[in-house]
């Protein structure tokens, strides 16, 4: 076939070309080293070498020429294929966007992660540990020994029997201190949920949560504990909220007090939710016992600290106006809802 020819079919079915693949199948035919370009460069060698020169560049053009419209047809077909995917994944920005429904967090959990940056802040760290405990940790080493009431009064769910499942926190605690002694400083705040066995009812849960925290150390002392749990009233219940202590007893400590927050809902005048007191117990705290330091290995009879136990979900009812602690258990998703974020 003459160049001339070759040039002449080329242009006709590549500008006659569909789609990509037809036109990749004609560059083939002609422009690969079987096509018919090359076929015809073959018969160069054929030809008299006066002839070979302008031969050569003729073919040239005709290859350049075939190369510049399988280009440009190319490029009109991509065009065309991309047209029409756009057209076919076209949006209609006229319609309404997908509403994307935002979760809401129990106050519970909000309140605890409150509780836990408060302390944060203050330099305490942030220790959990195992719901299913030896008894040596959850009693023996916080002061309460095999034949002390205080065992009865926690009504415990054992597993069997070394084994229960924790009644507070205080088991952390007790292996904070055993994997620290002797060395000091320790601050930490213990968050997590406990078990008791009682009846449910709007006061009561066989299941709660506790964040209590510890602080030991040389010069430690009440006024310490008076100071650090102000601040906390006051981060959780506004910059108004004075505390106050009372004389009370927990075997983990030494003295020990009751501790009470200025009514947030009558500024301390007195109403229904506080009794007219002015005032509203949130959680007990206290010295550490020496008992405690010794059965964790502290020997320095010069060490003090102080500890205290939070009621989350008290904290959280008394916050938020709850009446009933098993409205964070039920998954209403209403109750929920009330709590929404807003981001």
């Amino acid at each position: 076939m003459e160049l001339k020819d070759i040039l002449k079919q080329a242009l006709v079915e590549v500008l006659d070309s569909e789609d990509l693949k037809t036109l990749d199948e004609l560059r083939i035919k002609y422009m690969s080293k079987k096509g018919l370009l090359t076929d015809a460069m073959k018969k160069m060698k054929d030809l008299p070498a006066e002839e070979r020169p302008l031969f050569g560049k003729h073919l040239n053009d005709v290859k350049s020429q075939i190369e510049s419209i399988l280009e440009e047809k190319k490029t009109e077909l991509n065009a065309v294929r991309l047209s029409k995917l756009m057209e076919e994944e076209a949006i209609d920005i006229s319609l309404p966007g997908n509403n994307f429904v935002v979760g809401a967090q129990n106050p519970l959990i909000m309140v605890q992660r409150e509780i836990e940056e408060t302390f944060r802040e203050m330099g305490y760290e942030i220790i959990e540990g195992d719901e299913v405990e030896l008894d040596l940790y959850n009693f023996e080493r916080a002061n309460i020994p095999q034949d002390h009431p205080a065992r009865e009064m926690q009504d415990t769910f054992y597993i069997d029997e070394h084994l229960l499942l924790r009644t507070h926190t205080s088991a952390i605690q007790t292996r904070t201190l055993e994997e620290h002694a002797p060395q000091v400083p320790v601050k930490v705040v213990c968050p997590g949920k406990v078990y008791r066995r009682d009846d449910d009812d709007a006061t009561h849960s066989h299941q709660f949560f506790q964040m209590e925290g510890l602080v030991v150390g040389h010069g430690i002392t009440l006024s310490d504990l008076k100071g650090t749990l102000g601040l906390f009233a006051k981060k959780m219940f506004g910059g108004t909220r004075t505390i106050r202590f009372r004389p009370s007893y927990f075997q983990f400590t030494e003295p020990s007090v009751e501790v009470d927050v200025s009514c947030p809902f009558c500024d301390g005048n007195g109403c229904s939710i506080c009794k007219q007191s002015g005032w509203i117990e949130i959680l007990g705290a206290g010295m550490v016992h020496p008992t405690v330091f010794k059965s964790a290995g502290y020997e320095d009879e010069t060490l003090t600290g102080f500890a205290f136990g939070i009621g989350v979900e008290r904290i959280t009812m008394l916050k938020y106006g709850i009446e009933d602690i098993r409205s964070f258990y039920i998954n209403d998703k209403r109750f929920i809802e009330q709590f929404k974020r807003f981001e």
